[in-house]
């Protein structure tokens, strides 16, 4: 087989390795860029990638079914890495789930043109403050360099999905911990109206709880949400860093 051919192949490879991340993880999908931009970019990235790895470009000594089972092991491990972010972004929506339905927001949602779904009202000013701080900060370069890395640790047709499983427990259990800190101030300041408005609901029972709790609550949270956006901002770096960090080891 021709070098030419045989680069063309690790491109391709590369390219289903990084492509989940572009394609299905935010902050990537956040952004109004069609999907087949994205995986044209990752294209592009893969073949930056493995000019810049000439020691990890792989000779072609198969083809058929076994090159067929080498590119789905290598999409594989794409998805494990996206996995990563995919799991830090949807804490953040749960969180905002969880500040919606106790503020009566649960019956409203927004609905994504990217991913063609639903997202809660609060949980998406989360996902683009923590988007806006991943591209703000080193969050693109850091991606790159786990890519990179990843070539060489893995090299291509070389790729397993062997994922602890309690690696990932203790990962999902601290990335949902962290969201719910980021919705710490709101869901302190939504409980404590809604204790307010029961007391005043047993010394007032003719009161319409309902609505006076909801026109309460919504005011309440568009004054703290700027505020809560403000003092949250540090763990949002926490969230996206460790998700960086922890991307290596699910992959």
């Amino acid at each position: 087989m021709t070098p030419f051919l045989s680069q063309a192949i690790a491109v391709l490879l590369v390219s289903l390795r990084i492509g989940p991340t572009l394609a299905f993880a935010p902050p990537f999908t956040l952004l109004r860029v069609p999907a087949a931009v994205r995986m044209m970019l990752g294209v592009a990235l893969a073949a930056w990638l493995v000019a810049g790895n000439p020691a990890s470009t792989w000779q072609v000594r198969s083809s058929g079914v076994a090159l067929l089972v080498i590119a789905l092991s290598e999409l594989m491990l794409g998805v494990a890495l996206a996995l990563a972010l995919q799991l830090a972004f949807a804490a953040l929506l749960v969180a905002g789930r969880v500040v919606d339905i106790q503020a009566g927001f649960g019956l409203a949602a927004l609905a994504d043109p990217t991913t063609k779904a639903q997202m809660p009202v609060v949980g998406t000013f989360f996902a683009y403050a923590t988007a806006a701080i991943f591209f703000a900060t080193d969050g693109p370069r850091t991606l790159l360099t786990i890519w990179s890395a990843s070539i060489e640790r893995t090299p291509l047709g070389s790729a397993t999905i062997g994922t602890d499983p309690a690696r990932m427990i203790g990962y999902c259990s601290t990335v949902f911990l962290l969201a719910l800190g980021v919705a710490g101030l709101l869901i302190l300041v939504l409980f404590v109206i809604d204790l307010a408005i029961a007391f005043m609901s047993r010394t007032l029972p003719q009161m319409n709880v309902l609505l006076l709790g909801f026109q309460v609550k919504t005011l309440a949270l568009l004054v703290t949400l700027p505020i809560a956006m403000a003092l949250a901002a540090a763990s949002m770096l926490h969230v996206v860093s460790y998700a960086l960090e922890t991307m290596p080891e699910l992959g």
